[in-house]
């Protein structure tokens, strides 16, 4: 019998409340399906399960609210004989809807259950979602970004306290970059350009191949690297706060690719929809406070990872180069690295071929 327990969504989650299942007793269920809907501080998330098997019990009711590593289901694998039979907690009916409006509803992070169905016995349409996602929604309560700024707090205090922090910064010329960019766009149509985000989230992956001590987790006193390049992405909320949900295997993906990923990650983590995955899985942080017209920006390093990359605004400045005095469009890149598992002069060397790799566009 396998236990599923409620994961950690970040650093600063601590609890998560039940919202719905999306599975009940007897279901098959594959890795990697979405299986319940669970509310942080932060947003609601769609959970994910990591393993194959059938549903045995729910043990969490949608609306309680439980801490992280809590027992909220069993489950036996497929050749497993079912034991005998015992209390289930079943789900709770679901109000009638079209294959195309709960879809739909997914898609745009609306409650099925709080929409007036017009459809035949009172049915939900895709029209009705359609229409209720276009309502002007309420505030977030004061309380809720209370709670939000509480996590944040913790999460932030924590790395402070327990991870020596080192910070280093390294000035890029971003002449080659930005004119590669733009050759390449004008062959592009219009809605699938690509932005210069998407070009350093590539470009910090590929420099993390030849420095896997800065890509992974510190846990139980020792630096384990991660799976892959998973780049959490820091994402500012409307309504105040921010998560780092992340890219998956960004140094495999090309640049046009990264943008639709980009795109599509900060429209879902506002209109809170994020999956579990994306908020467990970062290997490493990448803020950009460029647009907010910051030169440079110093992270507080999320843990269990080690090291955050923060890029500024790009602005011209005086530079030598080629023996030559020019105005010289340069980025702010910055280091933020844990000293258990790396030291200055290894996040130098990585700042050092960052700026490198940036300087060669066309390999992104």
């Amino acid at each position: 019998m396998m236990e599923f327990k409620l994961p950690s969504l970040g650093a600063d989650m601590e609890q998560g409340k039940l919202l719905e299942w999306r599975i009940k007793p007897g279901d098959a269920v594959k890795r990697g399906q979405v299986i319940a809907l669970v509310d942080t501080s932060k947003a609601a998330v769609d959970v994910e399960i990591w393993h194959d098997g059938v549903v045995e019990e729910l043990v969490t009711k949608p609306g309680e609210t439980i801490p992280v590593g809590t027992v909220m289901a069993r489950l036996r694998s497929a050749g497993e004989v079912a034991p005998a039979p015992s209390p289930t907690i079943s789900p709770s009916l679901r109000k009638p809807a079209s294959p195309a409006a709960r879809k739909r509803a997914r898609e745009l992070d609306v409650d099925l259950e709080k929409i007036a169905g017009t459809g035949p016995h009172g049915s939900v349409t895709l029209e009705d979602v359609e229409k209720a996602a276009k309502a002007p929604g309420p505030a977030p309560s004061i309380d809720r970004q209370l709670e939000m700024r509480k996590a944040i707090a913790a999460a932030m205090s924590r790395s402070k306290r327990e991870i020596p922090h080192y910070y280093l910064a390294e000035s890029i010329p971003m002449r080659r970059a930005i004119d590669h960019l733009a050759r390449a766009n004008e062959k592009r149509p219009v809605t699938e350009r690509v932005l210069l985000g998407a070009l350093q989230l590539k470009a910090v992956a590929l420099t993390l191949r030849n420095f896997p001590d800065l890509n992974g987790f510190w846990r139980d006193g020792a630096f384990h690297p991660g799976a892959g390049i998973h780049v959490g992405v820091a994402i500012s909320l409307r309504q105040g706060g921010l998560v780092a949900p992340a890219i998956h295997d960004v140094d495999q993906r090309s640049p046009e690719d990264l943008m639709r990923a980009l795109a599509d990650l900060v429209k879902r983590a506002r209109a809170g929809s994020l999956r579990s995955s994306e908020m467990s899985d970062p290997t490493i942080t990448v803020t950009n406070l460029g647009e907010q017209g910051v030169e440079s920006v110093f992270g507080v390093i999320y843990p269990p990872q080690v090291a955050l990359v923060g890029f500024g605004r790009i602005a011209e400045r005086a530079w030598v180069e080629d023996g030559a005095l020019r105005a010289v469009p340069l980025l702010s890149a910055t280091l933020s690295g844990d000293h258990r598992a790396s030291d200055g002069h290894r996040g130098a060397r990585f700042l050092a071929a960052l700026r490198d790799q940036l300087q060669r566009p066309e390999e992104l």
